[in-house]
């Protein structure tokens, strides 16, 4: 079984990276809204990533993941930080390289700890509190089935998380199932880190 740990200097060069299945459309190639995006990921991440360079083949479809992750993704009721970490964790269970490269980067730049993302596979024994460990075993029950979430392990989350946490926790396992299926089913290759990183 993949994890965490197995991508953790991922950095596919182009002769190793198996060749996209749909083209990962450039600036110049998308219309002037999915640009704009563009822009706004180049200003904000310091790169375009893949992912919406190969989502762009549908612009309606890449504007509106572009608007869902906002919220999704942002420091609302749950941290960022522990948001990319769930994000990691779900990556790491469908073994998509691309994903688990793209969020640990960005947990690690958004506040978690070289330690927390190192221990996410052993996240029992990890540097985690007691909360933040049940989240991940609800990540661990999702990932089987949305059904395996049965009331002993929902009360267990329900003691520790408020309604608003637990929507958001449900909604980034469930965001980063559908992820991870395109990217890895697309052969997205990883994005490169900005420069730097």
């Amino acid at each position: 079984m993949y994890t965490v740990c197995d991508w953790k200097d991922a950095a596919m060069t182009p002769s190793s990276a198996p060749e996209a299945r749909v083209p990962l459309l450039e600036r110049e190639q998308v219309p002037a809204e999915v640009a704009a995006l563009y822009d706004q990921l180049l200003a904000t991440r310091g790169v375009v990533p893949n992912m919406f360079k190969a989502l762009s083949n549908v612009p309606p479809l890449v504007l509106g993941v572009a608007q869902f992750l906002v919220p999704l993704m942002a420091d609302n009721a749950l941290s960022g930080w522990y948001k990319e970490l769930l994000a990691t964790r779900v990556a790491s269970l469908n073994r998509c390289e691309y994903c688990v490269s793209a969020h640990r980067h960005l947990a690690a730049k958004r506040g978690a700890s070289p330690e927390q993302i190192a221990n996410l596979d052993s996240y029992e024994t990890g540097p985690f509190s007691e909360k933040e460990k049940i989240g991940f075993r609800f990540a661990d029950l999702l990932h089987t089935s949305g059904h395996e979430v049965n009331e002993s392990s929902f009360e267990s989350v329900r003691m520790h998380f408020s309604n608003a946490e637990i929507v958001e926790l449900t909604a980034v396992c469930a965001a980063f199932e559908f992820f991870s299926r395109v990217n890895s089913s697309l052969r997205i290759p990883v994005t490169p880190l900005p420069a730097g990183i």
